[in-house]
């Protein structure tokens, strides 16, 4: 396809909301978005894409060519390619059991009814997938923004995403953050650490992985685990609402200083992890397709002060991997300074380490190698002659060389060669039409069985709270005097890091306790929802002091509880653990009188429940009764038809789930079954699936939205538009949580 012109290509803003992803008139600080606890919709480098904003910078261009990050006859398609927006791209999530359901309405009835759309005198093209990306998942959009509201096909395919966004079956990402989860080759075994996490994105992918065993209808519960991580508290909060699109009971998430992780206590020890995610902060200047503050603010100062930040947490995440485990870093940075000196550096200090060639990982994903040569700029001048750390130490006055924050791992270390750096990947925009992106996939070498864990052992309670060193945002913007960048110390590569000082900001999560054998809520979740002897009712939890289900109980596996139940949670600074799987529907001596059902299934737990619900529980329907309970919110039971009128009149009040099995009719398919939880009052039901979730269902099953969101919103469009123009400028998406009505 031939690309936009930029005058044409500033109005291709998205316009459906973004999940795990910035908005694009977003700051200059890239992937988390904003400034510690700043706003989250004035952009650092002022106005937006409509407002022509210059994009050029003579230091940025002196300092890349000269770099040669790209051969001299591509720099001028790579200089055009960064003055284009970036396009839309996003996913079908692969846990999902309606992905491949989900991919093949996409392409069978949305991109055929999108072929030949004009919007002002042009032709639009339809979205297409990338090509690299496994099982075609993965999709680009190029689309005026203008065009998505004004031309009825794609108002309807707007609508068809928005949905499956906000429920989680479509994921919202720029394509080269899409990367790093593919080539770290997580298997549900593994147990995971995402070290900078947020927004979570990238914890998705992982999380899908784990998943990969999921069939069309149960979940299953892997036996390894993943812990998402941030040290900006916001952030992290974030990452527990992203993650609610994709329920699991492995997932952990902290809010620790990346830096200094602490270990994590288990019944062999400490653990080490199979594999180590670090999409480290850097500055970011391979976002400058969607972040167009960079081209004003960018200086080879910013990469130069992040790096010591950047080798830090990189040498804590070797600490942390198993013997044989992979390890990915990446930066969306195209500074050699945070990239190749990074693992330059980090490899001289690891010999034991070695980085993994996966040129044959992802055939389809145009690559350059990375660099084994570069020269750093040294000061605001962007003088880059120094082709060592000691020639440029021995230019300065005698008297000025204690003072240079620049470092001997700038440079290129003795015997670069042999660390194979061309094995790391160089993604750039003029290849496949993506942002600019550097990956690197690094391998620690099984331990000869010689050698024991003999050495003595540090205190594993040495954990930094979360400080001012790992700042929130991902592409930090640096300070104008560079951040102090000291030599590692002897002691990164220690067991367990050094405490160091710093701001200690208050924790106050709720604690985790498993339900005791016996216990009167446990045993009375058990008793009504009939729940099989089968389910590891041993790893049910609540969040409260007192042990007592007083609203909602958790599941997490095995792996999950013995971390909870060996470490401190407060130490690990625990935000969220495992899944929602029950809630009490009331509370009092008035539910006990009258003996009702006190609690009920919640959505995002049924996949893990459902395998061991017993079959009386389930209430089997068709179609036609599904869009009833779509069209209404509590239909009496009089507005089914025979049998499932007498079946529900038959119920005792509680809840139930309801099971919806593959059907063909005309102009619909459900080519897998559906289970839905649904609760049975004395005259009526209610299918429990929140409002936006029976809509995108809705759409996906009948092309149209039947539930009574739909004609509230008909009268609403123009109030509905404008939010909408709002969120395309946000970063994060609405915190609500999803409301499941219950009748009285």
């Amino acid at each position: 396809m031939t690309p936009y012109r930029p005058s044409r290509e500033r109005e291709t803003l998205m316009a459906w909301r973004p999940i795990g992803s910035c908005a694009l008139a977003v700051t200059a600080m890239g992937k988390r978005g904003r400034k510690p606890g700043g706003g989250g919709k004035q952009n650092a480098g002022g106005g937006s894409w409509g407002e022509n904003p210059k994009m050029e910078n003579e230091a940025f261009e002196k300092y890349y060519k000269a770099a040669g990050i790209v051969p001299e006859t591509e720099w001028d398609d790579f200089w055009a390619s960064l003055k284009v927006i970036l396009p839309t791209t996003f996913r079908v999530t692969g846990s999902r059991a309606t992905a491949q359901e989900l991919n093949s309405i996409i392409k069978e009835q949305y991109v055929p009814s999108l072929r030949g759309v004009q919007f002002e005198g042009q032709v639009v093209e339809p979205p297409r997938q990338l090509p690299w990306y496994p099982d075609g998942l993965g999709w680009q959009l190029d689309v005026p923004k203008n065009a998505l509201r004004k031309t009825p096909e794609f108002k309807r395919f707007h609508n068809f995403l928005v949905y499956e966004t906000e429920v989680g079956n479509i994921s919202r990402q720029e394509a080269v953050s899409m990367i790093p989860p593919l080539l770290l080759d997580v298997q549900p075994h593994h147990t995971v650490i995402d070290l900078c996490a947020a927004p979570g994105s990238k914890t998705a992918q992982l999380l899908e992985a784990l998943h990969a065993n999921d069939t069309a209808v149960e979940a299953s519960i892997p036996s390894g685990l993943l812990i998402a991580n941030d040290t900006d508290n916001k952030r992290a909060h974030m990452l527990v609402h992203q993650s609610s699109r994709l329920p699991s009971p492995v997932l952990m998430v902290t809010n620790l200083d990346a830096s200094v992780y602490p270990r994590i206590q288990t019944p062999s020890g400490k653990m080490l992890f199979d594999r180590v995610l670090c999409d480290v902060p850097c500055s970011g200047d391979g976002t400058m397709r969607k972040n167009y503050g960079i081209w004003k603010s960018w200086s080879a100062m910013n990469g130069n002060g992040l790096h010591g930040l950047q080798l830090r947490i990189l040498i804590r995440a070797m600490n942390l991997l198993k013997p044989g485990g992979r390890l990915v870093y990446s930066t969306c940075s195209m500074n050699p300074v945070e990239n190749e000196a990074v693992i330059a550096a980090a490899l001289k200090k690891f010999p034991n380490f070695g980085l993994v060639d996966v040129s044959s990982s992802l055939p389809e994903l145009k690559r350059r190698p990375g660099l084994s040569t570069w020269r750093p700029a040294v000061n605001r001048e962007m003088d880059a002659s120094f082709s060592s750390h000691a020639e440029f130490i021995e230019s300065l006055p005698e008297n000025k060389r204690s003072e240079t924050k620049m470092q001997a791992t700038h440079w290129p270390p003795t015997g670069v060669e042999q660390l194979n750096l061309e094995r790391c990947l160089r993604i750039y925009p003029h290849l496949q039409n993506t942002g600019a992106f550097f990956v690197a996939v690094l391998q620690s070498k099984p331990k000869p069985e010689a050698q024991s864990s003999s050495a003595p052992k540090r205190n594993a309670d040495a954990v930094t709270e979360p400080s001012g060193a790992e700042m929130s945002s991902k592409k930090q913007k640096t300070e104008e005097t560079m951040e102090e960048d000291p030599q590692v110390s002897a002691q990164a590569d220690d067991d367990e890091p050094a405490e160091k000082p710093g701001k200690v900001s208050t924790f106050k999560e709720l604690p985790y306790v498993f339900l005791a054998e016996g216990s009167k809520h446990l045993e009375q979740a058990i008793t009504d929802l009939q729940i099989k002897p089968s389910f590891p009712s041993a790893n049910l939890f609540v969040r409260n002091p007192d042990g007592e289900a007083l609203r909602q109980i958790y599941l997490c596996n095995d792996a999950v509880r013995q971390v909870l139940e060996r470490n401190d949670f407060a130490r690990l600074r625990l935000i969220n653990a495992g899944v929602r799987v029950f809630s009490r529907q009331e509370s009092g001596a008035k539910a006990e009188l009258h003996g009702r059902n006190r609690f009920r299934f919640l959505t995002e737990g049924v996949p893990s429940v459902l395998p061991h619900v017993d079959e009386s529980r389930v209430v089997v329907a068709d179609l036609d009764t599904l869009r009833v309970f779509m069209r209404l919110y509590y239909p009496v039971c009089g507005e089914f038809s025979s049998p499932m009128k007498e079946r529900l009149a038959s119920l005792e009040t509680g809840s139930y789930l309801m099971r919806v099995n593959p059907d063909e009719q005309p102009g619909i398919s459900l080519k897998h079954a559906l289970v839905l939880p649904i609760w049975k009052s004395t005259a009526s039901a209610a299918l429990m699936l929140d409002k936006k979730a029976k809509s995108a269902l809705s759409l996906r099953l009948w092309g149209e939205d039947v539930t009574p969101v739909a004609t509230s919103k008909s009268t609403k469009t123009q109030g509905v538009n404008a939010q909408e123009d709002e969120a395309e400028a946000a970063d994060e998406i609405n915190d609500d949580e999803p409301s499941e009505p219950v009748p009285e």
